[in-house]
């Protein structure tokens, strides 16, 4: 049921990728999502030391035996990162897929293809994705405007961009940005892709290591509570409208420099909001697609559910209008 080449490549189940989340997608998250048949991610830049990440590489595969990825943001931070010992660690404990993020790929790709490694990199333009494959990436993800994160700074949404990416592209494409049910599931699928990234998702299900607090505030929230941080430092990034972030916004639309906004956007902030449960002390990332959750269940039952929702709807409803 729902094969694609996203699943020949991936050796998956079914073709839905759960999204790198800063901070969230540690092993049990990724493993659960692995375990359901999807592809769970883990992110590299969660742990502060490519030995941190071992452990973790480590402690998921204790949990699932099933295929899941390391995703590599490449983007301006606070800290200063070590690429090359996470791609030591991701080489040496035999992952087998890895999403790469952000800025150009070519500093970790080759070292990558080297070791057999499948390669998904995620981008928002097809100018980018054409450069990625041109690297050897092995999928693209594209990233639609609706997506939480970075969505880029072209503003095109994922009805336009997806098809356009499939065209242009002869890898396989992943649909990601405001997916998160199976309407969108097989919308995506229709557009031409073969299968599907979700982060908010995942994020609002009951291995999601956020405190439920957070987990029921954000429940609160609609397709029209999300905003657009960064623009001015082109390094756009789609957040929880909150005070906090409104006062953010502030303070870069009054052309002050990112040393100013430091202390509110700060990932130290999102990191104690999400395990502390004290909502709005940090700043949030969340898709659009925030509008569509109003439960949070296990990681199977989102996978379950959305495959047999995805399989009545063309079996029966667009079947059905085809006939008519």
């Amino acid at each position: 049921m729902f094969k694609t080449r996203m699943t020949e490549v991936l050796n998956i189940e079914y073709p839905i990728m759960q999204g790198g989340m800063m901070w969230i997608s540690r092993a049990e998250l990724t493993s659960a999502v692995s375990n359901a048949g999807g592809l769970g991610t883990m992110t590299a830049l969660t742990f502060s030391a490519p030995q941190d990440l071992a452990a973790e590489i480590r402690k998921a595969k204790q949990l699932t035996k099933n295929t899941f990825a390391v995703n590599v943001t490449i983007l301006p931070t606070f800290r200063e990162v070590n690429y090359d010992g996470y791609i030591d660690v991701i080489i040496g404990e035999g992952v087998q897929a890895v999403e790469t993020a952000g800025n150009n790929p070519e500093r970790v790709i080759g070292r990558l293809k080297n070791a057999g490694i499948k390669i998904i990199h995620k981008c928002t333009t097809v100018r980018h994705a054409l450069k990625a494959v041109e690297l050897g990436c092995d999928i693209i993800s594209i990233d639609g405007f609706e997506c939480a994160g970075h969505p880029g700074e072209d503003d095109v949404g994922g009805l336009v961009l997806i098809p356009v990416a499939v065209n242009a592209l002869k890898v396989p494409v992943i649909a990601s940005g405001g997916i998160g049910n199976a309407r969108g599931f097989v919308a995506a699928l229709a557009l031409g892709a073969e299968g599907v990234n979700m982060g908010t998702r995942f994020l609002l299900t009951k291995e999601s290591p956020i405190h439920q607090n957070v987990k029921d505030w954000l429940l609160k929230f609609t397709e029209r509570d999300t905003m657009l941080l960064l623009r001015a430092f082109h390094n756009t990034e789609r957040v929880v409208r909150t005070e906090r972030s409104e006062k953010a916004l502030e303070i870069e639309l009054s052309g002050a420099g990112i040393e100013a906004l430091q202390p509110i956007i700060s990932g130290v902030k999102g990191l104690e909001m999400i395990e502390q449960g004290i909502v709005d002390n940090g700043i949030m990332t969340v898709g659009q697609c925030i509008g569509l959750i109003n439960e949070i269940p296990t990681v199977k039952e989102v996978i379950d559910n959305m495959i047999s929702e995805a399989d009545q709807i063309i079996k029966g409803r667009l079947l059905s209008i085809a006939q008519k």
